[in-house]
């Protein structure tokens, strides 16, 4: 018989992650390295596992993750993201709790474009009377 598993897709800034839950110990692979080999900070690591432990199922699912995109930082919140997906479609009596949480809502925030005239987004060459 086929293993369960629950997918999720999570993005943060231009960071895509993949996320699969499988039923197991509590095991998190990000790119098939273990997740203290992949962020070496500990904040990161609290992010990425919030929405188990909002929910209660730290050591139940064994967290398969693929991401690619961005920076660390917006990895692991994509992580979140996906992780928070896949809980609901595993269980969706957790949608309260994930949606209280802000789990469930994708970060909007983006690099603002750079304009023409200027040096930067908002950046404006240097001024000088004279």
């Amino acid at each position: 018989m086929a293993q369960v598993q629950y997918y999720g897709t999570g993005r943060r800034k231009s960071s895509v992650a993949r996320v699969r839950l499988v039923p197991g110990d509590g095991n998190v692979l990000v790119n098939g390295r273990a997740v203290d080999e992949y962020f070496n900070l500990e904040t990161l690591r609290t992010i990425l596992k919030q929405p188990l432990v909002t929910t209660e199922t730290e050591g139940r699912y064994d967290v398969l993750v693929n991401v690619d995109g961005g920076g660390f930082t917006g990895q692991a919140g994509a992580i979140r993201h996906g992780i928070a997906r896949a809980l609901l479609k595993a269980d969706p009596e957790y949608r309260a709790v994930l949606k209280a949480a802000g789990f469930l809502t994708r970060d909007p925030r983006m690099k603002e474009r750079k304009k023409y005239g200027l040096k930067g987004a908002r950046r404006a060459p240097q001024f000088s009377k004279r």
